[in-house]
C-alpha cells in the first residue's frame, strides 16, 4: 500500500483474541508496522523502542499496532515478556500483511525467502496512510524516535 491508500478494515486478531478494525480507532492516528518473528532480536528491539515511547506517540494522537505472522499464542508470550501492552496481530495466513505489501521476496545473508518485509505505516484519522517507513529506513532499536522525528518534522 502507498500514501493515500485506506488500511483494511479487518486487520486480525490481536494478543488476546480480541478482532482489531481499523473503524476501532477512528478518530486517531496510528502507528502500524510489520515485523518479521516475536522474540527475534529485531523484533524485540523495535516493540520495545514503541512501547517505551508509547506514551509520546499517544500525545501525538498515535495508537500503535503491531501485525507478524506469528500466531496468537506467541503474540501473547511475546506481549507479557516484555510488557507490550498494545495490539499484536497475528495474520498467520498473510491475509493483511499481503494486502498492506509487506509481504514479499527477501534477501537475507545471500538467500532469497518470502516473508515479511518490516514495514511501518502511519495512518491518519480516516484510516489513510500518510507515511510509509521501508524495511532500509527503519533502524529497529530506535525506531520510535524515528517516528517521532517525522511526526515533529524533524
Amino acid at each position: 500500500m502507498d500514501i493515500g491508500d485506506r488500511i483494511p478494515e479487518v486487520l486480525g486478531i490481536d494478543q488476546n483474541g480480541r478482532e482489531i478494525k481499523a473503524s476501532d480507532f477512528k478518530g486517531r492516528k496510528v502507528v502500524l508496522y510489520s515485523y518479521p518473528k516475536a522474540n527475534t532480536p529485531g523484533c524485540t528491539a523495535e516493540a520495545c523502542s514503541l512501547q517505551q515511547h508509547k506514551a509520546e506517540l499517544e500525545a501525538a494522537g498515535y495508537a500503535v499496532i503491531g501485525i507478524s505472522k506469528d500466531k496468537v499464542e506467541a503474540q501473547k508470550k511475546f506481549a507479557d515478556k516484555f510488557a507490550l501492552d498494545f495490539p499484536l496481530i497475528a495474520d498467520t495466513e498473510t491475509t493483511v500483511l499481503q494486502q498492506l505489501g509487506c509481504w514479499g521476496e527477501k534477501v537475507m545473508c545471500g538467500r532469497k525467502s518470502v516473508g515479511i518485509l518490516r514495514t511501518t505505516y502511519l495512518v491518519n484519522e480516516e484510516g489513510v496512510i500518510e507515511k510509509v517507513f521501508l524495511p532500509k529506513e527503519i533502524k529497529t532499536k530506535i525506531h520510535a524516535e524515528q517516528i517521532l522525528d517525522y511526526i515533529s518534522g524533524k
